[in-house]
């Protein structure tokens, strides 16, 4: 019961961090839910996948009405991560793709993650800047955006993650892309990846369905608190403090394995 109540009080703060900071939400889904829930890993893959592809569409809903959602981009940079997520998860299927090898290449993202996240929280930008990325550099970069979306889209398939860590620089860099837009059209990429790299799992593993609905509403809700409180509280001021606390889970998973 005790595990069932700390569980879900868990699921809050992956809707919690997606609210306030735009991202974290599934380096945190599959952790609570193997650790905490004791799900196996390749039954918690596509359970994570369908909680944050569902937060990451209700997430979209605001940036959409404001008109920071490029159609065109996701649609070019979707299809290609919703082909990877799909191929990701069938790769998974294969024998030689066990739950260590998923849960330690989960593990090394969950690294990259938090320093991207300690990096930006470093520099503490002004509220006013609209970009915390370089200018493209070079004309036709956006014909790597397909190539970049497979490979975000195999890794969403094989461990989960949704990968905004990596489409909103590849947006903003490759397709000369504003931020806020970025930040937008990237929760809904990371709504289509969740959809293909689910149907890749779907009939092969079995699934707690109402695990899987209370965790989606619960993270649901801790993201209408997140976007609330994050009109008083500076994101810049918790990412730092966030990519360290992902260290020290992404070194727990590297120890238990």
């Amino acid at each position: 019961m005790w595990i069932q109540i700390i569980g879900h009080l868990l699921a809050g703060c992956i809707g919690l961090s997606l609210g306030l900071l735009g991202g974290g939400g599934s380096v945190l889904a599959l952790p609570i839910l193997v650790y905490v829930m004791g799900i196996p890993a390749k039954s918690a893959i596509p359970m994570t996948l369908v909680i944050v592809g569902t937060v990451s569409l209700i997430g979209t809903i605001p940036h959409w009405r404001k008109g920071n959602v490029n159609l065109q981009k996701a649609g070019i940079f979707g299809s290609a991560t919703m082909l990877g997520a799909f191929l990701g998860a069938k790769l998974a299927n294969l024998s030689f793709i066990t739950e260590t090898v998923q849960l330690l290449l989960f593990a090394a993202i969950m690294l990259i993650a938090a320093m991207l996240m300690i990096r930006k929280g470093s520099s503490f930008p002004k509220k006013e800047e609209t970009n915390q990325y370089p200018p493209p550099a070079c004309k036709y970069c956006w014909l790597w955006l397909p190539t970049e979306g497979l490979g975000i889209g195999i890794l969403t398939g094989l461990v989960g993650v949704g990968g905004g860590f990596a489409i909103v620089p590849a947006l903003v860099l490759l397709g000369k892309t504003p931020i806020k837009e970025a930040i937008g059209t990237s929760l809904l990429i990371i709504t289509l990846n969740s959809v293909a790299g689910f149907l890749g799992y779907l009939g092969t593993v079995s699934l707690n369905w109402g695990l899987m609905a209370t965790f989606t509403c619960v993270a649901a809700v801790g993201t209408f608190v997140g976007a609330y409180l994050s009109q008083y509280i500076q994101a810049q001021q918790l990412q730092k403090g966030f990519g360290y606390f992902l260290i020290a889970v992404a070194t727990f998973i590297f120890i238990q394995r």
